[in-house]
């Protein structure tokens, strides 16, 4: 008698073990999804469901912890899925279908484009977003691509590298930095995309928190705005990202660079990263932006200390539940300093290492200074992921 561990963590163990004892492929594979394991947590439940749920898991061989207005389940996909169902559940958790569809749609068939304006982005591979400064103040690179030769020389670098995006800001988000007044951010970030656009280094997009700012951008050819405090900040901007039709990234911070530092509480970081990612989706599309557009960044180094970042970085499956594509953007952080001691200038492997785990957590878009080194990293990753 042999007895052998299997990588739980993927399904391609169990196919291929099936496949290499007869099963014909399509049946592997099915089996193989349907006793993948998951772990659902379910809140603000009534106690009536919490009891039923309870029931549900004694009868069905699932495992489960419940306290007051929640409920965390754990099975195979197989034994999960009938909660999801009108035809195999109870009445007293009709409730919780809509959210169980939307949970068991976004695992299984996460989403493999993402809409920008005039075009589509393709998921199936690393998206590269190389990350153009023209700011004086960055905590980064500061000052180095203000000019705009400069930032055309180090955008035609960036497209060279494999960069499929290039984001432009003309306002620094590093702790404690000014804000930036409206006209003054045009000015920087307006002529720099209409030259990369003028030399064919497109798509790009524009980041900034600003719905005039945003205008001005996608007025001059930008295709995406990526907002770094998630509609909190102007609420205006979404319906500016509507009207043009553009994709929008959200990513999650709270406050603003002055006092995001002392609002990094958190009780369960992911857990409550995701639903204010949620919140903010949700707000997007009630302004008309299409569901499809956006995409979601769980905004590694705003508001979050290093232990919540590395925690975040672990966990960020939760964050690719949601059912958006998801954009990181780990590159030259401080708490990659916290685990390498590195300064700002030496990170860029780190930031490729960062890259490297977060695909294979689910994220697809990777927002990075260095676009040469991160892309070799992830295709040593999606070499993983093709192996399956």
């Amino acid at each position: 008698m042999k007895a052998t561990a299997l990588a739980a963590h993927t399904p391609e163990a169990v196919r291929a073990a099936l496949a290499a004892r007869g099963w014909e492929a399509d049946k592997a594979t099915f089996a193989a999804t349907g006793i993948q394991p998951l772990v659902v947590l379910f809140e603000d439940i009534t106690e009536t469901e919490r009891e039923a749920l309870v029931r549900w898991g004694a009868r069905g061989g699932a495992d489960i912890l419940t306290g007051d207005g929640w409920a965390l389940i754990a099975a195979v996909a197989s034994r999960l899925a009938p909660l999801g169902r009108h035809d195999r559940t109870t009445a007293d958790l009709e409730g919780l279908i809509p959210e169980l569809v939307r949970f068991f749609t976004a695992w299984a068939d996460p989403p493999r484009a993402w809409r920008i304006a005039g075009a589509e982005l393709g998921l199936a591979e690393p998206l590269l977003i190389g990350i153009l400064n023209v700011t004086p103040d960055s905590f980064s690179d500061g000052g180095r691509f203000a000019p705009a030769d400069a930032a055309l020389a180090q955008a035609e670098r960036l497209k060279a590298d494999g960069a499929g995006l290039i984001d432009v800001g003309g306002e620094s988000t590093r702790p404690g930095a000014r804000a930036v007044p409206v006209p003054e951010e045009i000015a920087r970030v307006v002529p720099v995309i209409r030259e990369l656009l003028r030399h064919g280094l497109g798509p790009v997009s524009v980041d900034t928190r600003k719905a005039a700012v945003a205008r001005a951008g996608l007025d001059a050819g930008a295709a995406v705005v990526n907002d770094v405090s998630g509609l909190a900040y102007d609420a205006a901007l979404a319906g500016t990202v509507a009207t043009a039709g553009a994709g929008l990234v959200l990513m999650h911070m709270r406050g603003t660079p002055d006092t995001m530092d002392g609002l990094a509480t958190y009780r369960h970081v992911a857990v409550e990263v995701a639903g204010e990612l949620r919140a903010a989706a949700a707000r997007a599309e009630s302004a008309g932006v299409a569901r499809g557009a956006i995409a979601v960044d769980p905004g590694f180094g705003f508001a979050k200390h290093p232990e919540h970042n590395w925690r975040l970085l672990d966990e960020l499956a939760t964050i690719a539940g949601l059912g958006y594509p998801v954009v990181v953007g780990p590159s030259r952080k401080r708490f990659l300093a916290a685990a390498t001691g590195r300064p700002v200038e030496d990170r860029d492997r780190a930031t490729a290492a960062a890259c490297a785990l977060a695909w294979e957590r689910g994220a697809r878009g990777f927002r990075v200074h260095d676009v040469a080194l991160a892309r070799e990293a992830l295709l040593v990753a999606r070499a993983t992921t093709l192996a399956r």
